[in-house]
């Protein structure tokens, strides 16, 4: 159980100490009075049906930085009532119906609503996706399968050398492709394949290992790092504060377009200033031509991007993130532009 106290006093945009924007949050042309919520409600989704930016919905709900952070929020059956005169959203009452004052919930954590949807970004946010060459030469490595087999499932042995004796529980991986920045041509770090997870039952050189669980099966020369410890996610959406400019580098399956609900691969991170809960504007790269006039003559143009989407990054490493496409009215394509919204 958890008790969320709901002060409903304040703008969040206030509160998170953000510069204001140039343009107040926009309503939605059909914006309802009220709002039931339900199971599989999402805030962005509640927001989308009173805003015309859903991810601007911070600016408008009237709660507390600790509370917006918090993303055991709202839960199925509480109202989400409208005050047009700010916009504003409240929880649980309807606008002039009684005096604006704390009140305290006690819901079930299970039940809460999250900022977006959580099934779709759930197998991201505890495996490695990212390993930088300082963490895969520290990573330990499978030597040998029991009995030699060449491939192994959830209840057998593997062995593996560099496996320190204070970490237990280890995740398995295969270092896939290189992420590879389309403009520098540099290396951002290495996708890993996620394999599975193993347990130390006895320490050595080499040590032995029992697997836990597999989605592919594992074999000699995979590799092992230290498992992370599961994350709430609890971010809300929020605009960088600086510019960004970056690229779409690759969508998880390895396919060359995708659209809302998938997950893709940006070449920003923590680097130029994006953590999780970071919105970015997706802009399709229209190429450029060559208009050729009645005398021959040749000129070159490079067509301007155009806004068609938007995405949600939930998972930062130092050059390389992993984000949620939220919104598209199209396909989403690697080489596509990211920036701040």
């Amino acid at each position: 159980m958890t008790r969320i106290i709901f002060p409903l006093l304040f703008s969040v945009a206030t509160l998170l100490g953000t510069p204001a924007l140039a343009a107040p949050a926009a309503l939605a042309d059909d914006a309802p009075d009220s709002h039931t919520v339900v199971r599989g409600d999402t805030l962005w989704g509640i927001s989308g049906k009173f805003l015309k930016e859903p991810w601007r919905w911070p600016e408008v709900w009237r709660l507390n930085r600790e509370q917006i952070r918090n993303p055991h929020l709202i839960y199925p059956g509480q109202v989400i009532v409208l005050d047009r005169s700010g916009p504003y959203l409240s929880i649980g009452r309807r606008v002039g119906d009684q005096k604006l004052e704390p009140q305290v919930y006690q819901e079930d954590l299970k039940d809460a609503i999250s900022s977006i949807p959580t099934q779709d970004i759930e197998p991201f946010l505890t495996k490695p996706l990212v390993i930088d060459e300082a963490r895969l030469a520290d990573a330990g490595t499978v030597v040998a399968t029991e009995t030699s087999r060449v491939f192994m499932g959830p209840g057998d042995t593997i062995f593996a050398k560099n496996i320190r004796e204070d970490q237990k529980v280890w995740q398995v991986l295969r270092p896939a492709k290189p992420l590879v920045d389309p403009v520098t041509g540099e290396v951002l770090g290495y996708e890993a394949a996620y394999l599975g997870a193993a347990r130390v039952t006895a320490n050595g050189t080499p040590a032995t290992l029992e697997i836990l669980s597999a989605v592919e099966e594992i074999g000699t020369g995979d590799r092992l790092v230290a498992s992370d410890k599961p994350e709430v996610f609890s971010f809300v959406p929020h605009a960088p504060v600086a510019d960004v400019a970056g690229r779409l580098i690759g969508i998880y399956r390895g396919v060359s377009e995708t659209g809302r609900n998938h997950v893709v691969t940006l070449n920003v991170g923590t680097r130029e200033g994006v953590d999780r809960g970071t919105v970015l504007a997706l802009h399709r790269n229209r190429g450029s031509v060559v208009y050729k006039d009645d005398d021959g003559n040749k000129e070159s143009f490079v067509l301007p991007e155009k806004r068609y989407g938007l995405a949600f990054v939930f998972r930062v490493f130092n050059r390389v993130s992993y984000a949620l496409v939220m919104e598209t009215d199209g396909q989403v394509a690697v080489g596509d532009s990211v920036r701040k919204p």
